[in-house]
């Protein structure tokens, strides 16, 4: 027997640089062109994500995200 189980985010925040790479509230890095969690790791003395295969640390991550734009659809 199979059982599926799913998760919902609420992403509120997307990088100008990179836009399939978005924020929870929480700090939860998900790229959405692959439907993946990417985690936090520790380079050195900075924590960051890998972005693109690059390593960001969380402070220049920070200036780089925006909010995401509300898209008015019209059905």
């Amino acid at each position: 027997m199979r059982y599926l189980i799913s998760t919902t985010y609420v992403l509120k925040w997307q990088l100008k640089s990179a836009n399939n790479y978005k924020f929870t509230k929480d700090g939860i890095c998900i790229n959405t062109k692959t439907s993946k969690v990417i985690n936090q790791i520790i380079n050195g003395r900075s924590k960051g994500f890998c972005i693109n295969g690059k390593f960001k640390s969380v402070n220049t991550i920070k200036k780089d995200m925006e909010l995401i734009p509300k898209i008015d659809c019209p059905f």
